[in-house]
């Protein structure tokens, strides 16, 4: 627990990475992921709980080992190379206890793993920030850390580049066998490189999975709303199904009566052309068809977005649709919900 003032800023928060994994802990700034991270590496106190790193306590119990002997690597959104140090010397700077000889021979090669041989005389202002990137990587590496923690390291790297160099930095963690920390608030980026979310909220961990079972069950609609945009129909289960224009849904575990939100995904929409009034017939799957009116359509490149006005209640339902789609605003159109993509949480006021 870490609290400032009054306010707990990480609140029960329990992580176990093991070597070769990458966990990222996710979720909106301001919500006690850094913090955590700088508990772990020993520039931050905790206000009660321990650390662990390999089995042995580093933090806790009356223990307090300093960050240069918890054999934990940084690495920081702004890089934080020294400017007055060329690469050699900034990736040799945690190897100070090691004969000259090895030192360079140890920097050679870790210049070498991310790409960057020829480049130990030049300094830091002389390099692109993808390359900067790569060199802080290399500096982490050198003392060969059990732990690795990164806070928002590719943060300052223009979306081009990103994914390069996070497949490239991954592939190299991966290959060394270390156990990564990553805190981020993007999902894209968690998806991409992690081998466990924690998705983080207010201080706390709120759920904690595989990517593709943290995107596919979110735990509540705050957690699906975190990685994509949500349509939200809302109803009263009664008798454990919640009637809607779009059919009946299956709400069991909600009492009778209970206001619940039927949360799901714009991809997850289909949509059917006006047949004179009448849309397609019901189906099990994708139950009955409920007629909306373009309001709006973007094309995003791989996708069209279509926002609907829906007849029903005068709600907004947003479509995705791969590729072209650009109906005109003012055309109807029929939308249905696939049933099997779709989350019921119980409604909060």
């Amino acid at each position: 627990m870490r609290r400032f003032g009054a306010m707990p800023v990480v609140d029960d928060v329990s992580l176990s990475i093991a070597a070769g994994q990458v966990t990222c802990l996710l979720g909106p700034s301001g919500c006690g992921k850094s913090t955590t991270l700088r508990m772990i590496a020993g520039v931050e106190m905790p206000d009660r709980g321990l650390v662990r790193i390999d089995g042995q306590v580093v933090c806790g119990d009356g223990a307090q080992i300093p960050p240069e002997q918890r054999s934990v690597g940084l690495m920081f959104q702004d890089f934080a190379l020294f400017p007055h140090l060329c690469v050699a010397d900034n990736v040799g700077f945690g190897l100070v206890h090691l004969p000259a000889a090895e030192r360079a021979r140890r920097v050679a090669a870790l210049l070498e793993r991310v790409n960057l041989p020829g480049f130990a005389r030049k300094y830091p202002h002389e390099l692109s920030g993808g390359e900067q990137q790569r060199v802080a990587l290399a500096r982490a590496l050198a003392p060969e850390p059990r732990v690795m923690l990164m806070d928002e390291p590719f943060s300052g790297l223009d979306n081009r580049l990103r994914d390069g160099i996070r497949d490239a930095t991954l592939d190299l963690l991966k290959e060394t066998g270390t156990a990564v920390l990553l805190v981020t608030h993007e999902p894209d980026e968690a998806m991409r490189m992690a081998d466990e979310i924690a998705l983080m909220r207010d201080g706390r961990i709120v759920q904690r999975g595989a990517p593709y079972n943290i995107y596919n069950a979110p735990v509540d609609k705050a957690a699906a709303a975190f990685f994509s945009d949500i349509n939200v129909i809302r109803g009263v289960s009664r008798g454990a199904l919640t009637e809607t224009p779009f059919g009946a849904f299956l709400t069991p575990g909600h009492t009778d009566g209970a206001a619940v939100e039927i949360v799901i995904r714009p991809q997850h929409l289909k949509i059917d052309f006006d047949r004179n009034g009448r849309g397609p017939n019901p189906t099990a799957q994708d139950g009955t068809a409920a007629r909306g009116t373009v309001a709006r359509s973007r094309f995003l490149g791989r996708e069209s977005l279509v926002e609907f006005r829906m007849e029903f209640d005068g709600s907004t339902l947003t479509a995705a649709v791969p590729g072209v789609f650009l109906p005109n605003p003012g055309t109807v159109l029929w939308l249905m919900i696939r049933r099997d993509r779709c989350f019921v949480f119980p409604a909060r006021t």
